[in-house]
């Protein structure tokens, strides 16, 4: 989804407290100070210059009443971070709280981060900057399925058409071995919700995440991984005449270089997938 606007208050809003304190103080100084004492050869602009000193004080009142504001929020955020106790507790969250979580847990990384004003699905959720090295995040609330290939090829093309280093896609779930597979040896991260968590685990100023947690998560999910795996092996067979299918690559084509399922019985049987 496209980005909505952003105004200037939503930024000092979602910056650091004391940003909005020198931005006032700044304002305030420059709009009834510096600007009202530069004179020009146009009467016009002087008289511009001399009225902006009016609304001066105004402007630095609005911009410094903001600051308690961001220090609320800030708090929230990091109180936030801080009571996830399992996966179960992030994955009831609200989709916009899960992206402050993920941005706080970067946030206390040391990233500088940019959030919001993308909507519930699509598109860029966060930006990410630290050693001069840009990423792009997206974040998967959801609690029904998994995050399929279709989602990892749709953020490799917003990558390749930024000025990005990486991306990384993260999720409450898991995701499909086709999106593993369509991400290796690319610039892309995934990152699945008992890895979240244990990223939440490390940087959480009292960790209420328990190292028995984050290792029962990642048991459940490799068995969950070696039933998928064996269900898998038992569906791979020709639905034609019943013998194994096995990858092959096409040779020639559109499909040149691609990798597919064909049948053991080739040529006797030309069933494919």
């Amino acid at each position: 989804m496209p980005r909505k606007n952003t105004s200037f208050a939503d930024l000092l809003f979602e910056a650091p407290w004391w940003i909005s304190v020198i931005t006032a103080i700044i304002t305030y100084f420059g709009m009834t100070h510096f600007l009202p004492s530069i004179q020009t050869e146009n009467q016009l602009i002087n008289m511009l210059l001399q009225g902006i000193a009016v609304p001066g004080p105004y402007f630095a009142i609005f911009i410094l009443l903001i600051a308690p504001f961001s220090f609320f929020n800030s708090r929230r955020k990091a109180k936030q971070l801080d009571t996830q106790k399992s996966i179960e507790t992030i994955r009831q969250m609200h989709w916009r709280n899960f992206e402050e979580l993920v941005a706080e847990a970067f946030r206390r990384q040391g990233f500088r981060i940019t959030e919001g004003g993308y909507g519930a699905d699509g598109g860029i959720d966060l930006e990410l900057i630290k050693n001069g090295e840009h990423t792009l995040v997206q974040c998967k609330q959801w609690k029904s399925k998994k995050v399929g290939v279709s989602v990892i090829r749709e953020m490799y093309g917003v990558l390749t058409a930024s000025n990005a280093e990486k991306v990384i896609v993260i999720c409450s779930g898991e995701f499909t071995q086709q999106a593993f597979d369509f991400a290796k040896g690319k610039p892309i991260e995934l990152l699945s919700g008992v890895e979240l968590l244990s990223l939440i685990q490390k940087v959480q100023a009292s960790p209420t995440v328990t190292t028995m947690e984050v290792t029962e998560q990642v048991e459940t999910l490799e068995a969950s991984e070696i039933l998928v795996t064996e269900e898998a092996l038992k569906q791979a067979q020709c639905p034609k005449c019943g013998n194994t299918l096995v990858e092959r690559i096409a040779k020639r084509g559109l499909n040149a270089g691609n990798k597919f399922l064909g049948c053991s019985n080739f040529p006797k049987c030309r069933y494919t997938e």
